[in-house]
């Protein structure tokens, strides 16, 4: 495996893994809306309004990577996932215009719009979770887009981008909105580690890869670090959570995201479509790779720089209403 193809596929997981963390709490406030009250949805909405447009920049960025890269796996890819894929862009493509009607409607349409918003965060995480179900389970066999395996892993991610916007809203927020995110977090912290558990032993018998790749390998001390740290993160996002600390829960939320995805990376390793075409099989050639790593050169940190300076602005609480 040549050296440029290992690092686009890099990058590429370092987009998703970006999109995921930052857009993964957009997607979970949305999905808090039904337990705050009318005020306390415009905070919640103020929370995400000043970062909300440059989160999904890394999803297209990861998208265009691939098809850039790997063109093989995306025109692989694309008419095997061709209805979660559309459904999940036309749902992105309608909170986006959901969030710009909510800002501008009064007290009485906000209620609408916030519905919607929800609805439509909804459906963005489970067409992502069917994704990763199909994904993990490979394209090798008689496909179907949904199955109890994807309608688990569309569950687990509802439950993920859930904590991790409940989360995230402890963080940022103070008073009633605190104390109902962390009553919310409370109650979703167990369900999403015995959600976890259930499907990460569900992908033993789904996938034989998976099944040989932690079973049969003789790598157990290494595949061990990724539950390991996990189980660490879990322990302190309880604590922090009783405690009533305000950023351990977030960040340790975001530690147990990281080290899933860790996982799942490990486990389709070397194949870039599982489990059928390898990263080096489905590379572009070496000069197309090298002319445009020069725009990933460019790219990559003017939007590193973006989001860190945005954020870092943005940084403090929000207890006032952000008018747009």
């Amino acid at each position: 495996m040549t050296i440029l193809a290992l690092a686009w596929a890099g990058i590429i997981a370092f987009c998703v893994m970006m999109y995921v963390v930052l857009d993964g709490f957009t997607l979970g406030t949305g999905m808090m809306m039904p337990f705050l009250k009318a005020e306390e949805r415009n905070i919640a909405m103020s929370v995400i309004l000043p970062t909300w447009d440059g989160n999904q920049t890394w999803l297209v960025l990861g998208m265009a990577s691939l098809y850039g890269a790997f063109p093989l796996a995306f025109s692989t890819l694309l008419p095997i996932l061709y209805i979660p894929l559309l459904l999940m862009v036309l749902a992105l493509l309608f909170r986006g215009v959901v969030f710009e009607f909510r800002l501008k409607a009064d007290k009485k349409g906000q209620r609408y719009w916030d519905g919607l918003f929800f609805i439509s965060g909804l459906a963005v995480t489970f067409m992502q979770g069917s994704i990763l179900g199909n994904v993990i389970q490979g394209f090798n066999g008689p496909y179907q887009w949904i199955n109890s395996f994807s309608l688990m892993t569309a569950l687990v991610l509802i439950v993920a981008y859930s904590l991790l916007g409940a989360t995230r809203l402890i963080l940022k927020t103070s008073g009633n909105i605190q104390t109902m995110m962390r009553r919310i977090a409370k109650i979703l912290t167990p369900l999403f580690g015995f959600l976890l558990v259930a499907v990460s032993i569900f992908s033993l018998y789904v996938s034989k890869e998976i099944n040989n790749t932690w079973l049969h390998q003789y790598n157990h001390l290494l595949l061990a670090l990724f539950p390991a740290v996990a189980l660490f993160g879990f322990i302190f996002l309880w604590l922090g959570l009783l405690r009533s600390w305000e950023r351990a829960p977030y960040w340790c939320t975001v530690l147990i995201l990281l080290c899933c995805y860790a996982g799942f990376g490990f486990d389709i390793f070397p194949y870039i479509v599982p489990y059928s075409i390898t990263i080096q099989a489905a590379a572009s050639p070496p000069n197309t790779l090298r002319f445009i790593m020069v725009g990933a050169c460019v790219m990559l940190p003017v939007l590193l720089i973006y989001t860190f300076y945005s954020y870092h602005i943005f940084k403090g609480k929000v207890n006032e209403v952000i008018h747009y």
